[in-house]
């Protein structure tokens, strides 16, 4: 840890082979490692007068999962609410609907570039009346000279129309404008058909296409930029939970505030995962035994089988929340072992394997 460098390649990862090398090394003063149960064994026999620190990263991912746990019952708790509401919900009868707005940041981009092209045009035709020729405009103006012939000729701004998109659906789409006159107008019922003829994109392809291009396609109310999102996953949410506030973009802490929202557990989660990601960012390990009551008593399972982990090991997460050291360096270094493995993989045994590590450049 102190001077970057690989000291040893052992041929295996046993405790026993680890604890009789560290057993020959009785200068070691510190062991940084991860959660592993094997390596504290290891260095508990092997060198009992080390501290361990319990590496970090490693923590939080820990922690991590112990939240992804919580966040995928609640998650699925809630979409079987939304689904039972859906069933009792009557249809209601379906209304006109416009095109999709565009987001903010293309329609700021899309009056940008007309502005440009506008601009462009302005300047054709002001160098035209001044008798320059077409070559001489497009090559001052920066364009084709096609693009100023054609643009002199409309005598006009030739406004942009949009191109016309090819849809997956096209192949299907005779078939499904018929059942659609036929009255079916479930489109779930709908994509299972189109699958049975063929078809392999994804049902959100179809349910937006019918919404664009079926005025009739909605039973429901919302317009169409406020379409439902897809549920978050609880991988999703566990970034959002262990994230730093401060650095979450917008449209992420909005989905946080509605995460946080679904239950009160969620927001007791939040608050708990979020002191624990303060001890460890600022390495403040003293306050570990209050957070530690705190998860006790907020009754999270979950959390709870995270504490029993940390009880177990808690001199070693102690150091970690408080020591400088990380397996950052090591990990690093564990990279390069395995390309260096990858490289001689079929042709070389441990021996030379060992020799590379300790003297790669």
């Amino acid at each position: 840890m102190r001077s970057h460098q690989v000291l040893d390649v052992l041929p295996d990862r046993k405790v026993e082979t680890t604890a009789a090398w560290m057993a020959a090394h009785p200068e070691i003063e510190l062991v940084s490692r991860d959660r592993g149960g094997d390596y504290a064994s290891a260095v508990a026999n092997g060198a009992p007068q080390a501290r361990q620190c319990a590496d970090r990263f490693h923590l939080l991912k820990n922690l991590g999962e112990a939240l992804e746990g919580v966040l995928a019952r609640h998650l699925a708790a809630h979409r079987n609410r939304v689904t039972q509401e859906s069933r009792a919900t009557p249809p209601e009868t379906s209304h006109p609907i416009h095109p999709p707005k565009l987001k903010p940041k293309q329609a700021e981009l899309s009056r940008a570039k007309r502005e440009e092209r506008l601009a462009k045009y302005e300047q054709i035709v002001i160098l035209r009346k001044q008798g320059f020729s077409q070559t001489a405009i497009a090559k001052r103006v920066g364009v084709a000279h096609s693009t100023v012939s054609r643009w002199l000729s409309c005598g006009a701004f030739p406004e942009q129309q949009p191109r016309p998109r090819k849809m997956e659906l096209d192949a299907h789409w005779s078939y499904l404008s018929a059942r659609w006159e036929a009255g079916c107008h479930n489109i779930a019922q709908l994509y299972r058909e189109l699958v049975a003829r063929g078809y392999t994109h994804s049902y959100w392809s179809v349910y937006e296409q019918l919404v664009r291009f079926l005025p009739e396609g909605r039973k429901n109310q919302e317009a169409p930029d406020q379409l439902p999102r897809p549920p978050v996953m609880a991988r999703q949410a566990v970034f959002l939970f262990l994230h730093c506030p401060g650095k979450l973009e917008s449209d992420e802490q909005e989905t946080l505030a509605q995460l946080r929202s679904l239950h009160a557990e969620m927001k007791q989660a939040y608050e708990l995962v979020q002191q624990f990601a303060s001890l460890l960012r600022t390495r403040t390990g003293e306050h570990l035994d209050a957070w530690l009551e705190k998860v006790r008593a907020s009754q999270i399972s979950e959390l709870q089988r995270f504490v029993a982990s940390i009880e177990r090991d808690k001199a070693a997460v102690v150091a970690g929340l408080t020591l400088s050291h990380s397996n950052g360096l090591v990990e690093g270094k564990v990279n390069k072992l395995k390309l260096i493995k990858r490289m001689g993989y079929g042709r070389a045994a441990f021996p030379l394997l060992r020799q590379r590590v300790l003297h790669a450049l």
